[in-house]
């Protein structure tokens, strides 16, 4: 296989260089480039038909931002070696890796309590393996030990290079202009004192706008009441199927997703049983999506009809607000109940509360720290004449009913 660099044209930055021994290897690996047949966003094409980016996309913008990211911190005498380069380029390049089809709703019902961050790295150790040590340093910049926090960060923070990218890939998809922000005016004020990334005082209002972007993109894209009822849509669908599943029910599945069905796989069989992680990296959203197409036809009819939903954008009424939904959701239960004589288990599928949260800037998380011209460390929300203040960080909860209208 060839460890030559390559330029690829990206329709975000223009032409992208990868010219590290090695990284060409990792994307031409099958596990990197199932991310091709993995949406960025979903099933969010169902409202910004635009957005059909896919996880591939993602992570080689990412890759790009980070190389932009170490350049500027060389650029003003911060200690970044070769090696410590391509960590942390590889480190963001295989951030995602772990993601599966329809990330969210996967992880919700077919793979326990496994989140994609646990999955990316064992498949990072699995790859580490199999190059002889490559990726040795760069899983010490992924999960926080390689010394150097300032790498870590530019992977995983609330100013991180993940967030930058798909911050600015998702807004061109989606044709959403409030989420496009100034990456590169950004980056260009990055440093780094005691080891820890800031941002220089005069990059203040490209950060703000940083977060602001994010609450909006949130609230108009991410957790848009259609993109959200589908999300929950498709939840409820691989929900069913693994009921039916665990009662020997016959449904028709790809033998990748058939196996996360018909099993309870837990996190040590995941860890020492090599055959569950190889069929993983084996499903992507044609799996499902091919699934869900036959299932429209099948018997059980709580099945089909969810699946004929998803498939004919029929998705569930979506009420948000701050208030409570419990007394409506009894409503709408006992309208299905009598209107389609269905069973009390069954009208979960059809009726759903919850509640979901967003929050733009946690000031009780990692901050966003800003390198003051007087020499003086600060958190963005304790400048003077703060944009992200106390009530924007303050996280917006919200309770939600999706329904099914008769």
């Amino acid at each position: 296989m060839s460890t030559k660099g390559k330029i690829i044209n990206d329709p975000v930055y223009g032409f992208i260089r990868f010219p590290e021994e090695g990284i060409m290897q990792l994307i031409d690996h099958p596990w990197f480039q199932r991310l091709r047949y993995i949406k960025q966003m979903g099933s969010a094409h169902l409202v910004y038909p635009g957005a059909v980016h896919t996880r591939f996309h993602h992570s080689m913008g990412a890759c790009h931002l980070m190389g932009k990211a170490l350049d500027e911190l060389r650029a003003k005498g911060v200690e970044v070696t070769d090696d410590e380069y391509r960590a942390a380029r590889i480190a963001i390049l295989l951030h995602d890796i772990g993601h599966g089809p329809f990330s969210h709703a996967l992880e919700s019902t077919l793979v326990g309590d496994l989140s994609h961050e646990y999955i990316s790295q064992l498949i990072m150790n699995k790859l580490n393996d199999e190059f002889s040590g490559m990726l040795t340093e760069a899983i010490k910049v992924f999960n926080h030990s390689s010394g150097k926090h300032f790498l870590h960060q530019l992977v995983s923070s609330q100013l991180d290079v993940d967030r930058m990218d798909y911050l600015n890939r998702d807004s061109f998809y989606t044709g959403v202009s409030e989420g496009v922000i100034g990456y590169d005016r950004i980056l260009q004020m990055l440093t780094v004192k005691d080891n820890e990334l800031l941002v220089e005082e005069k990059g203040v209002n490209s950060v703000e706008k940083f977060i602001i972007a994010r609450r909006l993109m949130y609230w108009q894209v991410y957790l848009h009441k259609t993109v959200f009822s589908s999300e929950i849509l498709l939840i409820n669908i691989l929900k069913r199927a693994k009921s039916l599943a665990r009662d020997g029910v016959e449904l028709f599945a790809s033998p990748a997703l058939r196996h996360f069905l018909y099993n309870n796989i837990n996190k040590e069989q995941f860890e020492k049983e090599p055959e569950h992680l190889e069929l993983y990296c084996k499903m992507d959203d044609i799996d499902v999506i091919s699934s869900i197409k036959a299932w429209c036809n099948h018997d059980d009819k709580i099945l089909s009809r969810l699946c004929s939903m998803m498939q004919n954008r029929k998705l569930y009424k979506v009420l948000m607000t701050t208030g409570p939904v419990e007394d409506m959701a009894a409503e709408k239960r006992d309208i299905l109940a009598t209107e389609l004589k269905l069973k009390e288990e069954e009208l979960d599928y059809l009726v759903c509360t919850g509640s979901t949260s967003e929050d733009t800037y946690n000031i009780n998380n990692e901050k966003i720290c800003i390198a003051m011209k007087n020499g003086d460390v600060k958190d963005i929300s304790e400048i003077d004449n703060p944009i992200i203040n106390q009530a924007l960080a303050k996280p917006v909860h919200k309770n939600y009913l999706c329904y099914l209208q008769p």
